[in-house]
């Protein structure tokens, strides 16, 4: 009788609606507080019916803008980050960013505008094959081709974007979808028989890794991203001090656990800590949390960790063996598997020894530069960053040299305070990043750390900055170059530094006050300190032009093709 009574009232909600407005209703459903987004001919029905909607929608400068705000929001809230292009160029202007979120494991669900449906494959007017540009670089893409299958395929695009492993799900509606009329339904279950993912860690395997891990001598866990999509911070803490195995991480995988914990070895990888590195070439035992043993992070894989037993802890299983042979495949959710792991509380090890050999590289092998009097050093301007914000506020990076930078020297002690691009290290994602990230936690302190370089890529955002008086401090590194490659022309290409030069730059304090931002500048280490105090007593969006050591580079640093433990630039 009840079951009766619940499918009578389900039809009493079906109504006749138009594909805008049943998209506009399937996003307040999903409880979607803001869209990103730019609007453009096929996609002048759904933007007529946000109008009136009440859905906040944030008009960026470009489309570019639009996704990675998107991302910068999903990574702050861990809710979907939600973008609405037009056809074309509009769709294609935010490839880059889908790839971005597919590699780095951010879910977004983006909706692209599209010709009718009668005039889809005549090359007719901003057309283009967006489920053929964006089927490698999604999780899933979709083309709607009747009205009334809309409300599954968004609700279906939710589920697959948010679950599993996380990423980005592509809806591309042509125009005649949304303006045709079709009952709206958006309370059936979402069934995907060949969608499945694992969770629940087998428990055998979790058993193995209990024993492997009482046996072991010299044992390492290296956390990435995963364990901050599970929100297994926590876990992970708790389980690192019941067994007492030091935590190294991985670029995306900061905030993971605290960067001033004792059991802290520091980032791991081509600019990792001396420690970080060798730790992972001496392990007997590699516990994997939620890591891709990227190329990055790994170095020459004849050397990555030649003396351990690997475990790796996923939820994708794709990524379980592709680089780096694995004794225990774990299967699942870091959260669940983490839980798992500290309830069998096995056998401590007897790691006594290999602390004691890590205290010894953490003091004899710190991150070091030189300071110099009336130069501002760029590792100094990340450390009085993360002294005046008290290592708390939300950081976003383009990618380079200041990226590294804020890796090594910005101290997270919390979770989802960092967003940067990872795999794809995208140059001009910082800054829109920021407004995404802001406008997810309007209360936090915002910094976006970009260089010179990448900065002019989304410029354009600080618009929007502006408009929405985010109060977003935006720093800008500036060395007049593309530091990372002027770092590697120095090294590597006899510094022979072609087209990587930059000495001509715009006047960034004027170009942020033309848009309305109050901007400074400093070039000392003295002057830094004054404009960064002032800036960050300031309720409102502010511009820094920091002229730093044009000639500095990253160090630690392992070259292309060497191993961890072949380091250059850990002594003076």
């Amino acid at each position: 009788m009840a079951a009766n009574m619940k499918v009578k009232e389900r039809v009493a909600k079906k109504q006749t609606l138009c594909g805008a407005l049943m998209l506009i209703e399937a996003l307040k459903a999903e409880n979607v507080k803001v869209i990103f987004g730019y609007p453009g001919g096929a996609v002048l029905p759904i933007y007529d019916k946000l109008y009136e909607s009440g859905v906040f929608h944030v008009l960026t400068r470009h489309e570019q803008g639009a996704i990675h705000a998107a991302e910068g929001y999903a990574r702050i809230s861990g809710k979907p980050g939600v973008v609405i292009a037009t056809s074309g160029p509009g769709a294609t202007n935010i490839v880059t960013g889908l790839t971005d979120a597919m590699m780095d494991s951010i879910p977004l669900v983006v909706f692209t505008g599209q010709v009718a449906s009668s005039v889809i494959g005549s090359d007719a007017f901003q057309e283009a094959d967006v489920l053929g540009i964006t089927m490698p670089i999604t999780k899933h893409s979709y083309q709607v081709r009747d009205v009334h299958e809309l409300p599954k395929i968004i609700k279906e695009a939710f589920h697959i974007a948010t679950t599993g492993r996380p990423g980005p799900v592509l809806i591309d509606i042509p125009k005649d979808m949304a303006v045709a009329e079709e009952e709206f339904d958006y309370e059936q279950e979402v069934q995907l028989p060949g969608y499945q993912p694992t969770t629940k860690p087998n428990h055998l395997q979790i058993r193995k890794l209990v024993e492997a891990v009482s046996q072991a001598k010299r044992p390492v866990i290296l956390a990435g991203a995963g364990v901050l999509h599970a929100n297994a911070h926590e876990q992970l803490k708790q389980y690192a001090e019941q067994q007492h195995i030091p935590v190294i991480h991985t670029l995306l995988g900061l905030g993971g656990f605290p960067a001033d914990h004792p059991l802290f070895l520091g980032m791991a990888g081509m600019h990792g800590t001396y420690t970080a590195n060798m730790a992972l070439y001496e392990c007997d035992l590699l516990i994997n949390v939620g890591a891709r043993f990227d190329d990055r992070v790994t170095g020459n894989l004849a050397h990555f960790a030649p003396k351990a037993t690997v475990a790796h802890i996923d939820i994708d299983p794709a990524e379980i063996g592709k680089n780096v042979p694995t004794k225990i495949p774990i299967v699942g959710d870091a959260k669940e598997a983490l839980i798992q792991l500290i309830e069998q509380n096995g056998k401590r090890p007897d790691v006594s020894d290999w602390l004691k050999q890590l205290n010894e590289w953490k003091r004899e092998y710190p991150l070091m530069y030189k300071r110099e009097p009336g130069v501002l050093k760029p590792q100094r301007l990340i450390e009085m960053i993360h002294e005046y914000t008290n290592g708390e506020a939300v950081v976003t990076t383009d990618v380079g040299q200041h990226q590294m930078w804020v890796a090594q020297y910005y101290k997270f002690k919390q979770p989802h305070r960092w967003v940067t691009s990872g795999g794809l290290g995208t140059m001009g994602f910082g800054l829109p990043a920021a407004i995404g990230a802001q406008l997810a936690q309007p209360e936090a302190t915002v910094v976006s750390i970009v260089g010179d370089g990448g900065f002019q890529m989304t410029l354009q955002e600080l618009s929007v900055i502006q408009e929405l008086n985010l109060p977003i401090k935006i720093v800008i590194v500036n060395n007049q170059a593309l530091g990372m490659v002027r770092q590697w022309q120095e090294i590597f290409y006899e510094k022979r530094y072609s087209h990587s030069l930059i000495p001509n730059q715009p006047d960034f304090v004027r170009l942020a006050e033309a848009y309305g931002m109050k901007a400074m500048r400093a070039t000392t280490e003295e002057e830094a300190e004054y404009v960064l105090k002032e800036a960050l007593a300031t309720n409102a969006p502010v511009l820094l032009d920091f002229h730093v050591c044009p000639g500095e580079n990253v160090y630690p640093m392992v070259a292309p093709g060497k191993g961890l433990h072949e380091m250059v630039g850990v002594k003076w």
